[in-house]
């Protein structure tokens, strides 16, 4: 072995969901409202396979709009779309410590399970100025918890799954990234999450 790769520094790079994670889901707040009904009642009569399949780039908005109902009913789709889009709000703290991070040259992805409408997003909170959107489900065609999705961030992170911190709300994926050998975290608040980036960065 080349003695001087014993001194290389180890390419550490964050692996970050979005949707209450960075940004406040505006999906419970925005549904009962454009609909005229509550949570519950809307999960009764929305389809199961229309949203996974946008996020995944299956089907086209157009089409999600089409099937986003068991019964096939129409509705405004754009209106509806932009009712997401202007709810979309950042999660306090975080564009302080995204900021922080990006002038420290840390390398960052979104990995999340997001439609198109991630340019939307982006458009209204200009992540990109912090993340890379290549891992993003509906480029990949992968969502999350499957292992596959995991794997193609790795090689799109470019490092070792020791040396990636995958950073999620949602308990399910965060264990599945742990299974496939990332280190990872569950999202609580800016500051926990601050101080595991911290500890994580700083390991030998």
């Amino acid at each position: 072995m080349d003695p001087s790769a014993l001194t290389e520094p180890r390419r550490r790079v964050l692996l970050w969901d979005v949707m209450d994670t960075l940004v406040v889901d505006p999906f419970r707040e925005v549904m009962p409202t454009f609909f005229g009904m509550d949570l519950n009642a809307l999960g009764a009569l929305m389809s199961r396979k229309a949203w996974p399949a946008f996020e995944r780039g299956e089907i086209d908005e157009a089409t999600y709009f089409a099937t986003a109902f068991i019964d096939q009913r129409t509705f405004d789709g754009p209106a509806f779309r932009e009712a997401m889009v202007d709810a979309y709000r950042l999660i306090p703290g975080v564009e302080t410590l995204l900021a922080e991070l990006t002038d420290r040259g840390v390398p960052m992805f979104g990995f999340s399970n997001y439609s198109s409408w991630y340019l939307r997003l982006d458009e209204r909170m200009e992540l990109s100025r912090f993340l890379d959107w290549q891992l993003v489900s509906c480029r990949t065609g992968l969502r999350k918890p499957d292992a596959l999705s995991y794997r193609r961030a790795v090689n799109v992170a470019a490092a070792a799954p020791e040396d990636c911190l995958f950073i999620d709300d949602r308990e399910v994926n965060v264990e599945a990234a742990r299974e496939s050998g990332l280190v990872a975290h569950r999202f609580v608040d800016s500051e926990a999450a601050r101080k595991v980036i911290e500890d994580f960065l700083s390991a030998p």
